[in-house]
């Protein structure tokens, strides 16, 4: 069953105040009543339609297998890079992170899957390994496409940092033209702990979702271009431990 996240009411709000709005104006230029109201209620009634499809919050399947990581995202994945160390720390520094204090992401080579989301993808984010989540911070900046590599630099974005004894990750929620507001759900001010798949937050209107993972602790099964489901779709599977270690 596909639920609805209460976000969508405010939206909904607006849906009926752009009806007011249109009605008076239609009102004032001195079109009857009679043929002026059916705009801006099919106006509302289309707008109300699209927040509801928006903000829907499906349930998924997580699977229970061990050792894989699930996208954090519904959409395309639009890249998959490998970073020097150098590199990502110097976008972590630009984002406004504090690169020592990333976890096993402090040193060596990380990976970046991006996974962009249309203005029809679901946008209810999930967690794509189970560990403590903490929140780093909510970073301002600017509003490219989010198709843009530039956008990972520079666009206005949370970030979260989840970590278990085996791996971690750092979810970067971020913004475009259009979006103007991310969400984390919990606590902001402790780490919590979160299973695979959970929902832990939401963007809104067409954004962008950059997961960075120490290069050497995992397996990239998604591929550039798929199409990828939050909480389901497998994306990378944790390298097996050395015997000899």
């Amino acid at each position: 069953m596909t639920k609805i996240r209460t976000e969508v009411w405010p939206f909904i709000g607006f849906a009926i105040l752009t009806c007011i709005i249109i009605l008076l104006l239609l009102k004032l230029i001195g079109i009857k009543m009679s043929i002026a109201l059916p705009i801006p209620i099919i106006i509302t009634f289309i707008l109300s339609l699209y927040f509801l499809y928006f903000f829907r919050d499906p349930e998924r399947i997580i699977s229970a297998e061990p050792n894989i990581i699930v996208s954090g995202a519904d959409g395309t994945v639009s890249s998959i890079i490998t970073m020097t160390h150098k590199d990502f720390t110097d976008i972590a520094t630009k984002t406004g992170l504090d690169p020592t204090k990333l976890g096993k992401l402090s040193n060596g080579e990380v990976t970046r899957i991006s996974i962009y989301l249309s203005l029809f993808s679901v946008h209810v984010n999930r967690a794509p390994i189970s560990g403590k989540s903490s929140f780093l911070g909510y970073f301002p900046g600017k509003h490219f496409l989010t198709l843009l590599e530039k956008s990972s630099e520079h666009n206005q974005h949370n970030s979260i940092l989840i970590e278990n004894d085996k791996t971690c990750c750092l979810v970067n929620q971020i913004v475009g033209p259009i979006c103007r507001r991310v969400v984390y759900w919990p606590d902001h001010n402790k780490q919590v702990k979160l299973k695979r798949g959970e929902r832990f937050g939401m963007m809104k209107f067409g954004s962008r979702l950059d997961i960075y993972f120490p290069k050497n602790d995992i397996n990239v099964t998604a591929q550039a271009e798929q199409e990828v489901t939050a909480g389901e779709t497998i994306i990378a599977k944790l390298q097996p431990k050395d015997p000899s270690s």
